[in-house]
């Protein structure tokens, strides 16, 4: 389970920097769209759901990698039971918010679908489309944080080292 875990993880971050390399491709064809004097329908609205994609799909692995920004001010000064208590709260609150944040996102996206919600842009794409990638984003979000709290129920989860924690708060 571990390794099918991390293996989605990781596909989902190999998926946004895919969408990335393609929001890099896309700006490029609009600054050169302005200078050539072409025009490029949809190209700034498609830039923004790869922007959007590529953001969501990275949650995941950055959170997993410790990467998201923790304010540990209270944390570090705890130590034993009471610093344990602090971080299951913490771990148990954030799936719970992650898992409604999948919900409603995945709920976005039928309700898109299921009224043919249209782009008011010139690209007139389905926007359930673009908000696809959001909706699996924060799934996997929200099983990230799940796994964090298993892991830290069983005494499994990592602790950064002292001078690791430095470099993302």
């Amino acid at each position: 389970m571990r390794r099918l875990l991390d293996a989605l993880y990781d596909g989902a971050a190999w998926l946004a920097a895919l969408f990335m390399v393609a929001l890099l491709i896309a700006v490029l064809l609009s600054i050169l769209g302005r200078q050539l004097h072409f025009n490029i329908a949809g190209i700034d609205a498609y830039a923004g759901y790869l922007m959007a994609a590529a953001g969501f799909l990275a949650l995941a692995h950055t959170l997993k990698r410790g990467e998201h920004i923790r304010v540990t001010l209270l944390i570090n000064a705890l130590r034993g039971g009471p610093r344990k208590a602090l971080e299951l709260w913490a771990l148990a609150a954030a799936a719970m918010l992650a898992a409604l944040f999948a919900f409603y996102s995945c709920r976005l996206v039928w309700q898109s679908h299921a009224f043919h919600d249209m782009s008011t842009s010139n690209d007139a794409t389905p926007l359930w489309i673009p908000q696809l990638a959001m909706a699996v984003g924060t799934v996997v979000f929200a099983l990230a944080f799940i796994d964090e709290l298993v892991l830290e129920l069983r005494g499994q989860r990592a602790r950064p080292a002292s001078g690791e924690v430095l470099r993302n708060e």
